[in-house]
C-alpha cells in the first residue's frame, strides 16, 4: 500500500467518524447503533449474476455503527468478500469496502424502513504466483432496507444495496502472473450488489 493509498483510507475513516458525531450532536433523539451483518453478492462484476436462484454464492460479512434518529441517521460500514472475483489453482481476490452513508430512516413504531446513499472507498485484491495487486478505488453505493426492533435496545435487519467505483480497474500488469486476465479484471469498474442480513444493537 502506498503512502497516497494510506492518506486516502485515512481520510474516509475521518469522516466517517466526524459525520457519525456531528449527527449525534444535532439531534437529542438521535441513538447510537452498531450491527454486524453476513450476506452474500449478486448481479455485475459478482460470481452470482441474479439476486434469486444463484448457486455460486460469495460470502459478505462485516460490521456498521452510526446513530439513527426518528427520520434521519447515519452510518459507517467496513465490509468484507474473499475470493470475490473467483479462485483457480494460482490466484485468489478479495474485495474491502469502507462506505459513509446518509439514511432516510422514518420510525413507524417497532418497524424502521430505511433508504441509504453514501461515497467511500472500495479496496480490491489480486494475489497470485508469489505477486500480488492492491488498488484502492473511490465509489458509492445506494440501497435500502427494513429493521425491525424488539425493545428498546435490539433488533433485526435485512437490506440489499448496490456498490459502484468511479474509477476503472487494472490488473492486467501485474509482473509474473499471466493468467490475471482469466479473472476478467482489466479497464472496468467494478459493480455488484449485495443482499445481506443483521443484528442491530442501540444505545
Amino acid at each position: 500500500m502506498t503512502m497516497s493509498d494510506l492518506t486516502m483510507m485515512r481520510r474516509v475513516l475521518i469522516i466517517l467518524f466526524a459525520a457519525v458525531v456531528l449527527l449525534s450532536a444535532r439531534s437529542a433523539h438521535a441513538q447510537g447503533f452498531i450491527s454486524p451483518f453476513i450476506g452474500y453478492n449478486f448481479g455485475g462484476d459478482a460470481g452470482c449474476p441474479e439476486l434469486l436462484n444463484c448457486e455460486d454464492k460469495r460470502r459478505d460479512y462485516g460490521v456498521s455503527f452510526g446513530a439513527l434518529g426518528s427520520i434521519v441517521g447515519f452510518e459507517a460500514e467496513v465490509g468484507y468478500t474473499s475470493n470475490f472475483f473467483g479462485q483457480t489453482s494460482n490466484e485468489t481476490s478479495n474485495v474491502l469496502t469502507f462506505m459513509a452513508n446518509f439514511m432516510l430512516a422514518p420510525k413507524i413504531g417497532p418497524v424502521q424502513p430505511y433508504g441509504l446513499a453514501g461515497v467511500g472507498l472500495i479496496r480490491t485484491s489480486v494475489e497470485g504466483l508469489g505477486a500480488s495487486n492492491d488498488q484502492n478505488q473511490a465509489a458509492w453505493d445506494v440501497g435500502g432496507g427494513l429493521m425491525i426492533f424488539f425493545g428498546e435496545h435490539i433488533g433485526v435487519r435485512g437490506d440489499v444495496r448496490y456498490f459502484h467505483s468511479f474509477q476503472v480497474l487494472d490488473f492486467v500488469n501485474v509482473p509474473n502472473v499471466p493468467t490475471l486476465p482469466t479473472f476478467g479484471l482489466g479497464g472496468q469498474k467494478l459493480d455488484y450488489g449485495r443482499a445481506s442480513a443483521a443484528v442491530v444493537f442501540k444505545f
